[in-house]
């Protein structure tokens, strides 16, 4: 995937932290939607999209992450 090797991890890390925790006040969108998963109410469109929405950062870096390791090899050696 060339076009996630050419972001940045600041970048990735930066704009994980933010969407993870925005907005600050009352309280970050990832909790209440947590709060309404836990409560069954989590079945309108644009809540599950907000939720994806938050977490999109963090799950390319993730992504970038899995993807240089293997790369790197795992820092695992075959045995045999």
């Amino acid at each position: 995937m060339n076009w996630l090797d050419r972001i940045p991890y600041t970048l990735l890390i930066a704009a994980a932290i933010f969407m993870l925790c925005a907005p600050f006040l009352p309280e970050p969108h990832l909790v209440e939607k947590a709060r309404m998963l836990a409560e069954g109410r989590l079945s309108r469109p644009i809540d599950i999209f907000d939720v994806l929405w938050h977490l999109l950062p963090g799950l390319l870096l993730g992504l970038k992450f899995a993807l240089a390791r293997r790369a790197a090899g795992g820092g695992r050696e075959e045995r045999g």
